[in-house]
């Protein structure tokens, strides 16, 4: 089984920034696609961010309305995923989830992420 733990969140000003961390434990594969995700009140979970390994390449998937914004990184060697997010908007104000596939493609989709963290809320005051 796979666990996500997350942390990080809180209150910041607009233009400010924020680093989301999520650690995975559990039988994980240490190539397994992992994307952020987020919702806000009223409003569907929508996709944040991805990272996934093709082959000897890792590469990265953003949402329109955080592209050169966010940056989703991962270090291995500690099994943690996180998301640095930078000039944060009022907009951007939702509860975090971080995500775990069992496939292998980098993907948006939220069926393929079959594992979630508890979510954290992040709150940007305008």
């Amino acid at each position: 089984q796979v666990q996500l733990v997350q942390s990080g969140g809180g209150l910041v000003q607009a233009g400010g920034s924020l680093r989301l961390s999520c650690v995975i434990t559990g039988r994980a594969s240490s190539t397994a696609p992992m994307a952020w995700f987020r919702q806000a009140p009223g409003q569907d979970r929508e996709f944040v961010a991805a990272s996934a390994h093709i082959g000897y390449t890792v590469s990265t998937h953003y949402a329109d309305s955080v592209k050169g914004r966010f940056i989703i990184s991962r270090d291995i060697f500690k099994n943690t995923v996180y998301l640095q997010m930078n000039s944060l908007k009022s907009e951007d104000t939702a509860v975090y989830f971080c995500a775990y596939s069992t496939g292998v493609e980098l993907t948006a989709d939220r069926s393929s992420y079959a594992y979630w963290g508890q979510g954290t809320q992040v709150t940007v005051s305008s």
